[in-house]
């Protein structure tokens, strides 16, 4: 069996990955390594120090200990695509020939999380991994889920089922011999996404496949195989059979990942955009005013804001996405092009596109006031004293920053008000933006005023006059009242 340093130039369908490779970062292995990553378009070299893949580590503990019984046991998957890319895997998944019992007799404390499917969760170490019995799938009637498995004790099968050639790859990681019986890493070289077997099938099986192949394209930096794609744009319209959770999880990953401007240039393409997100797609063709957006229509915006994500949160590229979505309903040409009013309507789109999600009520509401806001920056240097300190405390504040300034920096790149909100947001701590009350209703009541809707507008008035520097006391505060509102019953 040939040793390899890397996975470009290799040539054996089974390799095995030098110890050195995994836990230096300053071996020519591990340079050779970095530098492939860097080629299929990586930031940087990795630290093998970060890696986790040991002797010691819970998934490969669990191989070792299936394996110390006679059972056949291999990491799979995804940790093992990202080992060979270079990357720190988020998690390691473990399939092995030993049945679900058989699992949980070895392990006291595992847990079934899918007997069914032969799918057990053990805890070792502080880490939950997930071992799955190998299996094959009978047919899938759903679009989710086969009708029936059965247990294998080939990992050529249990390969074969599985969605992309990359992510079909098994390794132990004793030896660091790596399986491919798909061509895996063949495509990991080539940089291609690729169904196992028929592409037809895989995505008739499990609809979100589709989606999947986006995020991995998009993160990756990788093309999606012509044959694969074609399948997915015949097969687009099933999409929507698919619950609406699991595609707004495929979302999340796509925005959130890395890679968001290839993720919907491909989900344009490939027409899964206007099946999920049509309002997104309506963007296409939109123009914009060449004064303050040069870059063209407000689907290039967009797309150029999606491209200048760094680490997102899901809320702030969700903003993004949907900063604008109020445009096309609003375009009208006067005496140049104009979107009366797209903050407000986009604002009440994005609320229904996140509610047909099932987003969150704090993402709903976040990404709302994201839209609804994000023109208000223009007016910032005309505020009074008292706006601008509410408009500066709002919930998740940096959001609203980070938007404006791709949205600026993404069309007439005029960054002024950018940089003195960012200023203003510096200077003044939490207190000044968002000062303990003076005075309350019980003090109002103590003062002679009575109880009413009226309160609400004196209170709401007293805090301007505190955040204007107008008032400082409570004595202040009373006095302050007295001399703007009705005088209390009997004076």
């Amino acid at each position: 069996m040939e040793r390899v340093e890397g996975i470009l130039g290799a040539s054996s369908r089974s390799l095995n990955i030098p110890d050195r490779a995994l836990n230096s970062s300053a071996n020519p292995t591990s340079v050779q390594l970095g530098a492939n990553w860097a080629k299929m378009g990586g930031q940087a070299a990795p630290d093998y120090s970060t890696i986790r893949l040991m002797t010691g580590s819970a998934a490969a503990e669990i191989v070792e200990r299936l394996k110390a019984r006679g059972y056949q046991a291999y990491l799979v998957g995804g940790c093992v695509r990202d080992l060979l890319l270079g990357l720190e895997p988020k998690d390691f998944d473990v399939a092995t020939s030993a049945r679900p019992e058989e699992v949980v007799c070895l392990f006291p404390n595992a847990r079934l999380v899918g007997a069914h499917f032969g799918v057990a969760l053990v805890s070792t170490g502080g880490e939950d991994v997930e071992v799955a019995t190998f299996r094959s799938d009978h047919a899938y009637r759903d679009g989710r889920r086969p009708t029936a498995v059965e247990f294998e004790i080939d990992p050529r099968q249990d390969v074969l089922r599985r969605d992309f050639t990359i992510n079909g790859l098994l390794m132990d990681p004793a030896s660091r011999e790596v399986l491919d019986f798909v061509g895996g890493r063949g495509d990991l070289e080539a940089r291609l996404i690729r169904a196992i077997g028929d592409p037809e099938t895989r995505f008739a099986e499990d609809h979100l496949r589709m989606l999947r192949a986006v995020r991995f394209a998009a993160r990756l930096g990788f093309d999606i195989e012509p044959a694969t794609f074609a399948a997915i744009e015949r097969q687009r319209g099933k999409i929507r059979l698919i619950s609406a959770e699991r595609v707004r999880d495929e979302l999340a990953c796509i925005l959130t990942e890395g890679g968001a401007r290839r993720g919907f240039e491909l989900l344009d393409a490939s027409g899964l955009l206007s099946e999920i997100l049509p309002e997104v797609a309506a963007m296409k063709g939109v123009e914009q005013p060449p004064e303050f957006h040069p870059e063209g229509d407000v689907w290039t915006h967009t797309l150029m804001m999606l491209e200048g994500l760094r680490s997102p949160s899901f809320t702030l590229a969700l903003g993004v996405l949907l900063h604008d979505v109020g445009k096309p309903p609003t375009f009208r040409t006067a005496d140049r092009i104009r979107f009366d009013g797209h903050a407000e309507v986009g604002a009440h789109m994005a609320v229904r596109i996140l509610s047909r999600l099932h987003c969150s009520n704090q993402e709903i509401r976040q990404v709302e006031s994201l839209v609804a806001n994000h023109l208000r920056f223009k007016d910032v240097r005309k505020m009074r004293e008292s706006t601008l300190k509410r408009f500066l405390r709002q919930e998740g504040f940096p959001e609203h920053l980070e938007l404006h300034r791709l949205d600026c920096a993404m069309s007439h790149r005029l960054l002024d008000n950018y940089e003195f909100v960012k200023r203003k947001s510096e200077e003044l701590p939490v207190e000044a933006l968002k000062p303990a009350r003076l005075i309350t209703g019980h003090d109002l009541i103590a003062a002679g005023y009575r109880s009413g809707p009226a309160f609400r507008r004196m209170l709401a008035a007293l805090e301007d006059a505190q955040l204007e520097g107008q008032i400082q006391t409570p004595e202040e505060a009373i006095t302050w009242v007295r001399a703007r509102f009705q005088p209390p019953d009997g004076e």
